[in-house]
């Protein structure tokens, strides 16, 4: 039975409907963050919800705008609109004090929503973010591209980029670029005020492992864990990568007081 449910957000000509559902149980509520062409009915998220099912747990994931279910093109994305649906399907769904669980992009947009529902009722009880993909537009992207690349951004408003996961390529934006450059977050001290583990890969070739540590060393001031897979690639989507991820999600739920589902 699809049991999704959709949320409008914006108005007028940047209205999107937004595609989520939610699993009823006991909290801290979980909050899934895919990556960037991702959906909620990836294998981690069906991993992670097919656990919090059968453990009572409270969990909701998402599509963002021009992903999965949600209306809207991929190509009019930015991390403004991502960042806008993600805080408006939290204000919606979940309780207090979420588990904010961010894979690659996700991972990004997982820090900027922490630090803008600081003092929130809704503030994170925690972060368990894979392969974190933070300002990624700018220093995965940006700065890996040559000058003809950069070139059709700037003139023609998009680059084509080969994807290793699908067939088609998929569109690089300037809007994209230039709205990502309003979000950086390395090169300024992140006190998110909750703890954060890091799953990551040292064979990832989207998100290298000393990306992640950059991000570590910006969270200086936070119960920071890391876990380091040697042989894990980016997606982390293997049993025992699933398994870790898990227990990374039950170690920050453990700190946390629990909330009965009413």
């Amino acid at each position: 039975m699809d049991d999704s449910r959709f949320l409008e957000v914006g108005s007028g000509s940047l209205a999107r409907r937004i595609g989520w559902r939610r699993i009823d149980g006991d909290g801290p509520d979980l909050v899934w963050l895919g990556g960037l062409r991702s959906d909620m009915a990836s294998t981690k998220a069906n991993h992670l919800a097919a656990w919090a099912l059968a453990r009572g747990r409270a969990m909701t994931r998402f599509d963002y705008s021009g992903h999965g279910i949600s209306g809207g093109r991929f190509a009019d994305g930015t991390i403004s609109r991502w960042l806008e649906e993600t805080l408006a399907v939290i204000a919606t769904s979940v309780r207090a004090a979420p588990i904010l669980v961010g894979s690659s992009m996700g991972g990004w947009l997982a820090v900027l929503a922490a630090r803008r529902l600081s003092g929130d009722r809704n503030a994170p009880a925690g972060l368990v973010l894979i392969a974190p993909a933070a300002d990624f537009t700018e220093c995965l992207i940006w700065d890996d591209l040559g000058p003809a690349q950069r070139e059709a951004i700037l003139t023609e408003g998009a680059w084509m980029r080969p994807s290793a996961y699908a067939e088609e390529p998929y569109p690089i934006t300037r809007q994209l670029i230039e709205d990502g450059r309003r979000h950086l977050v390395l090169g300024e001290t992140l006190a998110l005020g909750c703890p954060v583990h890091i799953l990551q890969g040292m064979a990832d070739p989207d998100v290298p492992w000393r990306h992640a540590m950059a991000l570590v060393e910006r969270l200086a001031s936070d119960d920071v864990t890391v876990t380091l897979i040697k042989d894990g690639d980016h997606r982390l989507s293997r049993t025992q990568d699933l398994e870790k991820l898990v227990e990374a999600v039950e170690a920050i739920a453990a700190t946390e007081p629990q909330t009965k589902a009413p």
